[in-house]
């Protein structure tokens, strides 16, 4: 059955639509001023289940996962062709593992695995992991933490992968590293409390000295963030697809950022 679907998107691509579609999205990509695209797109590819249990009925919802790593992987080259600095692919909440059985997080953690070395075998971009992994087996943990270690010396789009993310587990983390960095200084309670700044507490999250996300994009139709980036995503503009994230298309990335280059951003004021 997957196979079959994977045959089918080659032909569509074939099609005569499936090539008109091409000369229309990067037709639109032309027209967006480089200047008015996003630093940093972050996206919540949501809806891999719903997908499988849709066009892959009776077959295990891994195939719903292996079909969104393989569309983050379209996506990831999507940014890079557009000219985005930075990605961060939400892949898996801490969320997962209060409300998904064991024998569905197995398969995942294989996936996003697999994924991850796919990314450091292409040798284009540094690719990090970030989120909370001691929740992690520590032999996922450790191939992470690899995978960071292996190619941050590349020079190329910055691609986080946010595993077992929670925007509540990285203030904690963070407030954690800077209460441990501030102890090593020999800075008392009563010192920090009166002079902590705001912009110490960000040097301390995941994303640690790169440009907050300015588009944040979410699949399936689900109009919240659920916690995601919570800290960074204080004056990101937000694009919402129905598509199931599997089903999410270049056009719709386009017109993504189409519709940020259009929007006059605020800052707040």
């Amino acid at each position: 059955m997957v196979r079959a679907l994977r045959v089918r998107e080659w032909l569509d691509r074939l099609h005569p639509a499936g090539l008109l579609y091409s000369t229309y999205e990067h037709r639109l990509l032309a027209e967006i001023d480089p200047r008015r695209l996003p630093r940093h797109v972050a996206v919540l590819a949501d809806g891999n289940r719903r997908w499988a249990r849709l066009n892959a009925p009776g077959q295990p919802l891994v195939a719903g996962y292996r079909a969104g790593a393989r569309k983050l992987r379209e996506f990831v080259e999507w940014c890079d062709e557009a000219g985005i600095r930075v990605v961060t692919l939400w892949v898996l909440s801490t969320d997962n593992f209060g409300r998904t059985t064991d024998e569905e997080v197995e398969p995942l953690l294989e996936v996003i695995e697999q994924m991850v070395a796919d990314l450091v075998d292409a040798g284009r971009w540094p690719v990090k992991p970030v989120g909370a992994f001691d929740l992690l087996p520590e032999a996922t943990a450790e191939r992470l933490r690899v995978a960071d270690q292996e190619t941050r010396h590349i020079e190329g789009m910055h691609i986080n992968i946010a595993v077992s993310y929670g925007g509540r587990h990285e203030l904690r983390d963070a407030v954690r590293s800077l209460l441990a960095d501030h102890a090593r200084r020999g800075t008392s309670i009563e010192q920090l409390a009166r002079t902590l700044e705001i912009d110490e507490i960000a040097e301390h999250l995941y994303t640690s000295g790169q440009p907050d996300p300015d588009l944040i994009i979410r699949t399936s139709g689900e109009q919240r963030m659920s916690g995601f980036l919570m800290w960074q995503s204080a004056h990101s503009e937000f694009w919402f697809c129905d598509a199931l994230w599997p089903d999410f298309r270049k056009v719709d990335f386009v017109r993504a950022l189409r519709s940020y280059a259009s929007r006059e951003r605020r800052f707040g004021r």
